[in-house]
């Protein structure tokens, strides 16, 4: 068993923390506070390689794995957590397209994606959020196509994306086999997006609410058969949910950081903060979490390079990941003390961006759920 990257893995790791470094870090903070994803920073990662590093290289991308996307993706959310989401996200909206979509499709879509377009993966909806299967958003045969009618709700980067891939239902009655995945460019005739949604943290990846109103789709533009979008949908979290718990190691890693250099510079009593059992035993239980939770995060991302089925490890890797980054950044809180909670050090935002990692793409008693289910058919 060989734990160790090979050269290519670590040099995209190092670009990625470079890039992080030098880029993201400085307009984090800014980029709180405004709301938004600071402008050309997509665009210089789509130059670098970063941002469509598992996109197949015939449609323009770096034809490299799920692993490679978890290091790129835990290095960017270690510079900010906002930001690194808005990036990476894109990754999530790409997928239904590389498992289900035609040559045509791929060809069309991806090779935007490659040229720097962003997308958005719409499937939310206000009344269906954990239950999957509940969503109302309507898909009716017409002739050539469909009308899609509904609405979405928080969809990551709705306000910047030039198409969006939408969950609708095209058979109501039949529950979770009635769904059906469509793209939908962004310039459709009844499609429309909200303003960006005001948010506790990760401020910095917009999420807005879609809007629907008899858009028309051809059918060449719908994603596998009628009724496959459920299966889909599942398929893609399973590959897209090592890609999440990266967020959470790159958080975890970053309020280690944070909390030892002010542990190691701060004295109280007489002693450095470091020197306190109490505070020492803090970091030495964040450093544990984030090993664990890295090692649960890759051998997720490794499975589904191998081929083979991760829906187990997947859950356990974000369930673990996205619990770990929110005890780490509320012990880092507290490791400061009062400064924990003031804006002027960093670490009030590590906990605001922490928390929505235990709700989105599957909350924590979803994973559970997940895991308890694989758990019965072993």
């Amino acid at each position: 068993m060989n734990f160790e990257l090979d050269e290519q893995q670590r040099q995209i790791r190092e670009l990625a923390r470079t890039f992080a470094q030098r880029e993201i870090v400085p307009l984090a903070a800014a980029a709180d506070r405004s709301g938004e994803l600071p402008p050309d920073l997509h665009r210089r990662a789509v130059e670098l390689g970063l941002a469509n590093v598992n996109l197949p290289e015939e449609f323009g991308g770096a034809g490299l794995g799920c692993l490679e996307l978890v290091l790129v993706t835990e290095a960017l959310c270690h510079g900010c957590l906002g930001i690194g989401t808005a990036l990476c996200v894109n990754a999530l909206a790409l997928e239904p397209i590389v498992v289900a979509g035609t040559l045509e499709q791929r060809t069309r879509f991806l090779g935007k994606a490659a040229d720097g377009a962003l997308a958005s993966f719409a499937l939310t909806e206000p009344a269906a959020g954990s239950d999957v299967a509940g969503i109302r958003t309507r898909a009716d045969r017409v002739s050539g196509g469909y009308r899609l009618n509904g609405s979405k709700i928080w969809i990551s980067n709705a306000t910047l994306a030039e198409f969006f891939v939408v969950f609708a239902k095209t058979d109501p009655g039949a529950g979770h086999r009635g769904m059906t995945a469509f793209i939908v460019p962004h310039d459709s005739a009844g499609l429309s997006v909200g303003t960006p949604l005001s948010k506790l943290g990760q401020r910095a990846a917009p999420t807005s609410e879609v809007f629907l109103d008899d858009v028309f789709v051809p059918e060449s533009l719908r994603l596998g058969e009628e009724g496959s979008g459920f299966s889909l949908a599942m398929t893609v979290f399973d590959h897209s949910r090592p890609m999440v718990a990266a967020f959470g190691v790159g958080l975890i890693e970053r309020c280690i950081d944070e909390a030892l250099a002010y542990a190691c510079e701060r004295s109280s009593m007489g002693r450095k903060l470091m020197e306190h059992q109490a505070v020492a035993h803090k970091l030495a239980e964040m450093r544990m979490r984030l090993e664990a939770a890295r090692l649960l995060t890759y051998q997720a991302a490794w499975l589904v390079d191998q081929g083979r089925p991760n829906t187990t490890q997947a859950s356990i890797a974000k369930a673990f990941a996205a619990d770990a980054a929110m005890w780490a950044a509320t012990e880092a809180v507290q490791i400061f003390g009062g400064m924990g909670y003031s804006t002027e050090y960093p670490v009030e935002k590590l906990f605001r961006d922490a928390k929505v990692l235990q709700i989105y793409e599957g909350s924590s008693e979803i994973q559970r759920n997940i895991i308890a289910r694989e758990m019965q058919r072993a």
